[in-house]
């Protein structure tokens, strides 16, 4: 039956490819609350897709006020595990449009990769996961496990009824193993699963010190300019190339084991290539801590980033002295780090002797989330590795990720420590979030593959032996 499906998905890439060019034409922006027309069509056409790919009890789905999930499901194999598959169909905005090389809601290829907006996060992965259903129900007309499949609407806005959503339809969601294709491989043709995810902790820092401008041949140089107070602030945070200088930052960080190290040290890193590919300007060093690798640092180190910083515009420029100034602190927690600990700590340091007596304000920008690191050991791992070992042609590797998934850990505890199987499907050149987004074609037809193989290990297992 495996023989067959993956014939199948050799003989209908070309329709496979279709379909994610299909995906990817509609502008399903979900972060600037202008686009919910096409979110709703996107969860349209993956439901369609869904149902040409054999699943039933195909329909869009809501909680609240929020934007649409598709689902759809297959149970008809008694006795063998559930298999549960997360995708997601909203997508972020096309930023920098001039640095765009094609239309980025066009589906192009070049240099054995597939361009568009959403492409690699994460309509790949609708299309890769449906592609594998499809090659078993077109052939021999019964998948080896059964399948649960959400596709939800809101993950680039932080999955924000997502909890609920879950909480909601527990029992209708229910499964014994978690599948989540949104993940990296660490390197083109190098097959990766995802075992530790950073959490995530936002303010926003408000700078005050007067109550309205004053122009800036009567006040400037007599009054505290609110910009340069916060910029004053936000530069406690530099950290050269050592930790963090927060006193009481490092607490609760968990520190790297020799054999964690050991292992860092021997997966694949180009720095040369990373530099190229990220567009870091000749001069500009790593800020990475003095004995961590990129590794280490960007998957088990705490990390800040001022997301956005705001006090007037530039195009809207006046002299004026400006009385206020904000912006939005970000920050990548990692085991042991509890959020409220990291904010208590955050707000201590940020508020502490304010330039000029200025009022400064740090309040949480929204949820807090936490951290996930998991054993990536067990029936279900075992049956993960050795499906990429198949699909790849080589050993696939484990590691860590510096992004942030929040409902991994919490559905794992909602389906009673069900393992979470986080598998690759974007590259260090996928440009997530960034103009040219892109799957590598190659590595997109190893993932089919490795889900067409996943599906048969995990078939035979029961339902009580997957942990």
């Amino acid at each position: 039956m495996q023989a067959a499906a993956h014939d199948w998905l050799t003989r209908n890439h070309e329709e496979i490819i279709h379909g994610l060019a299909e995906l990817v034409a509609i502008e399903s922006i979900s972060t600037d609350g202008e686009h919910n027309p096409e979110i709703d069509r996107t969860a349209k056409l993956t439901c369609d897709q869904m149902r040409a790919a054999g699943l039933h009890n195909v329909d869009i789905l809501r909680v609240g006020q929020s934007l649409p999930y598709a689902y759809g499901e297959w149970l008809e194999a008694p006795g063998k595990p559930t298999v549960f598959l997360y995708a997601h169909h909203d997508v972020q905005p096309v930023n920098f449009v001039e640095q765009w090389l094609s239309d980025p809601w066009k589906l192009t290829r070049r240099d054995g990769r597939l361009y568009a907006r959403g492409s690699a996060d994460d309509k790949g992965a609708i299309s890769a996961q449906l592609a594998a259903i499809a090659a078993y129900r077109k052939t021999g007309n019964a998948l080896p496990v059964n399948i649960k499949m959400l596709v939800e609407g809101e993950e680039e806005i932080g999955s924000k009824n997502l909890l609920k959503f879950f909480e909601t339809h527990r029992d209708r969601l229910k499964s014994d193993v978690i599948v989540v294709c949104d993940t990296e491989n660490i390197e083109v043709g190098v097959p990766s699963i995802t075992y530790s995810l950073r959490g995530l902790v936002a303010v926003k820092v408000e700078v005050t010190t007067a109550r309205i401008p004053c122009h800036s041949g009567m006040g400037g140089g007599a009054l505290p300019d609110a910009a340069i107070a916060l910029n004053a602030i936000l530069g406690r945070l530099y950290w050269d190339n050592g930790p963090l200088p927060i006193p009481g930052y490092y607490d609760q960080v968990r520190p790297l084991t020799d054999k964690e190290r050991t292992a860092f040290s021997k997966l694949p890193f180009d720095d040369t290539k990373f530099r190229e590919t990220l567009g870091v300007v000749p001069g500009a060093r790593a800020a990475t801590e003095t004995g961590y690798n990129t590794y280490g640092q960007t998957w088990r180190r705490p990390a800040i980033t001022v997301i956005a910083q705001e006090a007037s515009s530039i195009k809207g420029a006046s002299n004026q002295v400006l009385p206020k100034a904000s912006a939005i602190v970000s920050c990548r927690i990692v085991p042991d780090q509890k959020p409220e600990h990291v904010l208590e700590k955050l707000t201590a340091f940020l508020t502490a002797n304010p330039p000029w007596g200025c009022e400064v304000s740090v309040t949480p920008a929204g949820p807090s989330v936490d951290w996930w690191m998991t054993d990536p050991n067990g029936p279900a791992f075992e049956a993960a590795l050795a499906a990429m070992r198949n699909g790849f042609d080589r050993d696939p590797v484990g590691i860590g990720s510096g992004g942030t998934i929040g409902f991994v850990g919490p559905l794992t505890q909602l389906f009673g420590g069900a393992p979470a199987l986080l598998l690759g499907i974007e590259d260090p050149a996928s440009n997530a979030h960034a103009p040219n987004e892109s799957l590598h074609e190659g590595d997109f037809k190893k993932l089919m593959s490795s889900l067409v193989g996943l599906f048969d290990n995990l078939g035979k297992l029961t339902p009580g032996s997957v942990k």
